[in-house]
Formats: C-alpha cells, sequence, structure tokens
C-alpha cells in the first residue's frame, strides 16, 4: 500500500518570497535609470516572478527532499516503527526531525525495558531451575537409597518414602502456584465477586494458623474489637488465599511472643484498607522493591527450611491487581512489616 504524503510549503514560500524581493528590487532600479518606472509593470512582474519561483521551488526540493525523506520512512518501516509508518510522509524538515527524535526516545525506552526484562528473564530461570532441583534431587537421592536395598528396613523405609513425599509435595506447590500465576498475568483466572464480612474471613484464617502461631507464641489479633460487620465486594476465596499468605509470613518471620494484627480501615467512600502488621525480624529496604518479584527471597537459606514455593507474595500482588486494587509494603528492619491490600465496600 502506498505511503499517503504530506507536502510542506513553508520553504517554497519563504525562499520565493526572498526571490520575489530581490528580483522586484532589480528591476525597479534597472527601470528608474533606463526607462520610465511604471508601478504596475513592477506589481505584474513581482507576481510573475512569484509564482514562478514558488513553482520552481516546491516542485524541485519537494522531490529532492521527498526521495531522501520516504527512504528514511522506508528505513524504519524496516525497523517496524509504527509511530512513523502510520502517519503520511512529510517534506517539512521541523516535523521530520521531531518524529525522528521521537522515534529515538522511543527506541532507548524500548531497549533499556528489554534489558531489564532479559535481566528478569535470566533471574526467573535460575530460580525455577534451583527451586525446582533441590526437591527432585532430594527424592531421586531417596529413592535411590531405596533401591540400593534400604527398603528392606522397614524404619528407614517409611522414613524416607515420607521425606520423598514432603519433597514431591514441595514440587506440587511449586507448579500449582506458577500455573495460577501464569493465569492470573493471563486473565483467564476468573473471579467470583460476591459480598462478604471480611472480618469473619480474617477470623477463619486465624484460627487455621492458630497452632501455628502458638508454636511461637505468637498472638494473633485484631487492632480493635469490631463489633460490626464490614462488607466487601471480592473473590472470597481469593483473599482467603491472600490473607494466609500475608498471615503465615508474619508466623514464619516473626519473633517469638509476637503478635501479628490486622487491621481494617475506611479509606475513601468506597474502599477499605486491610492491614497486616507484625513485630519481626523485619525486611531491609533494598529488598522491598523487588519483593513481589516470583522466587525472590529476602532470606536465601532460612525460607526454604519453612517450605512453601517462593511464589506466594508474587501471586498475593496477582490477586489484588485482578481486582484492580493495590497492595502496599512498609517495613523496617529489626522492628516489623506492615502488608496492606484495597478492597471495594459492598453497598
Amino acid at each position: 500500500m502506498q505511503t499517503k504524503f504530506k507536502k510542506s510549503y513553508r520553504f517554497a514560500v519563504n525562499t520565493s518570497l526572498y526571490i520575489t524581493i530581490f528580483i522586484t528590487l532589480l528591476t525597479s532600479v534597472f527601470l528608474f535609470y533606463f526607462f520610465e518606472f511604471i508601478w504596475y509593470y513592477v506589481l505584474g512582474i513581482m507576481l510573475f516572478t512569484y509564482l514562478f519561483s514558488f513553482l520552481i521551488v516546491q516542485f524541485r526540493v519537494e522531490k529532492f527532499i521527498y526521495k531522501r525523506v520516504k527512504k528514511i520512512y522506508d528505513d524504519l518501516t524496516l525497523l517496524e516503527s509504527a509511530s512513523l509508518t502510520k502517519g503520511a510522509i512529510t517534506t517539512d524538515m521541523r516535523t521530520l526531525t521531531q518524529e525522528i527524535d521521537k522515534y529515538a526516545r522511543d527506541k532507548k525506552i524500548e531497549i533499556e525495558t528489554l534489558r531489564v526484562r532479559e535481566q528478569y528473564r535470566k533471574e526467573f530461570f535460575g530460580n525455577v531451575s534451583h527451586e525446582l532441583k533441590t526437591p527432585l534431587f532430594t527424592v531421586q537421592g531417596y529413592i535411590e537409597t531405596l533401591l540400593d536395598g534400604a527398603i528392606d528396613n522397614k524404619a528407614v523405609r517409611e522414613k524416607y518414602l515420607q521425606r520423598a513425599s514432603k519433597g514431591i509435595e514441595r514440587l506440587g506447590y511449586i507448579v500449582k502456584d506458577l500455573d495460577m500465576i501464569t493465569k492470573l498475568e493471563v486473565g483467564d483466572l476468573s473471579l467470583n465477586i460476591e459480598s462478604f464480612n471480611i472480618i469473619e474471613l480474617v477470623e477463619n484464617v486465624f484460627d487455621m494458623f492458630e497452632m501455628k502461631a502458638n508454636k511461637k507464641k505468637i498472638t494473633l489479633t485484631f487492632d480493635t474489637d469490631y463489633d460490626k460487620p464490614i462488607m466487601v465486594n471480592a473473590d472470597k476465596e481469593r483473599i482467603q488465599q491472600v490473607l494466609t499468605n500475608l498471615i503465615v509470613n508474619s508466623i514464619k518471620y516473626g519473633r517469638v511472643k509476637g503478635t501479628t494484627e490486622v487491621s481494617i480501615e475506611n479509606l475513601i467512600k468506597n474502599k477499605v484498607i486491610v492491614r497486616v502488621t507484625d513485630n519481626g525480624e523485619g525486611i531491609e529496604k533494598e529488598h522491598l522493591p523487588r519483593l513481589f518479584e516470583r522466587f525472590y527471597r529476602v532470606d536465601k537459606s532460612g525460607s526454604r527450611k519453612e517450605g512453601g514455593s517462593g511464589l506466594g507474595l508474587s501471586i498475593v500482588k496477582h490477586i489484588i491487581e485482578a481486582h484492580n486494587e493495590k497492595i502496599y509494603v512498609e517495613s523496617e528492619y529489626g522492628v516489623g512489616s506492615e502488608f496492606s491490600f484495597t478492597l471495594e465496600k459492598a453497598k
């Protein structure tokens, strides 16, 4: 399909005007000294000179510039420059310069983005490889030991099969969580939006992990007594998953005899903000920007002892964003952390 051509007359108009003024002045002086000065002769010469100059300059310059500018557009078309190829080809140098500058800036941003993504891709595949390799090698080691003869020893057999089972369970966590994140990212995981009492949901999560918290003597509590229900619109099952991840993390990294506190506050007219606060070990500021990345771990060794897939916070972020809501984190190392997210209030 032929590219549309946008003409520019500014150069021809200005150049023709300069030529006309010069020719008119020269002709006036010539007529004044050698012939009788007649103003309408001068006016006729001026109009003829201007029109003739304009046509010649416009035609020649347009043809000259168009050939070279079209080559630029064609070259940029090969580079798939959407911003230039969709528009008309222009011979106006200022407009062309602006378009080229914008194209260069966009390409620079695109290159930087690709570099960041490439680095993220490398880290992601490295993390996936490491996370899968650990339980796989563990299971493989136990099975090989059993095949080498340990299977005849009942005590060893049961112990190794239980450990192998835990390794398989960990692999299942990783695959399941990766599948969920993928579905959330591409929009394949549908949300079942309903109205429910967020206070009641938090209490249910507290009940689920009361025994886990008691092992570290951590108190699960609200910041105040909520006498009335607070109704929100969201996917109840997914929000329970969010609260589960946040509360489990607060227990996992909480200090012995510590506290995990949940508060629900009115944010604006139709929003509430849910805060999960602990007085655990906290997170250093350098880790906060990457905290919600897949497999990113603040504690590279200790966190693995606690199990899990390493995808919990990434899933939390995707679930909240799937609700078109926001999630925030504030933390001070050695003091504690606070994770908070917004939800829509039910009418």
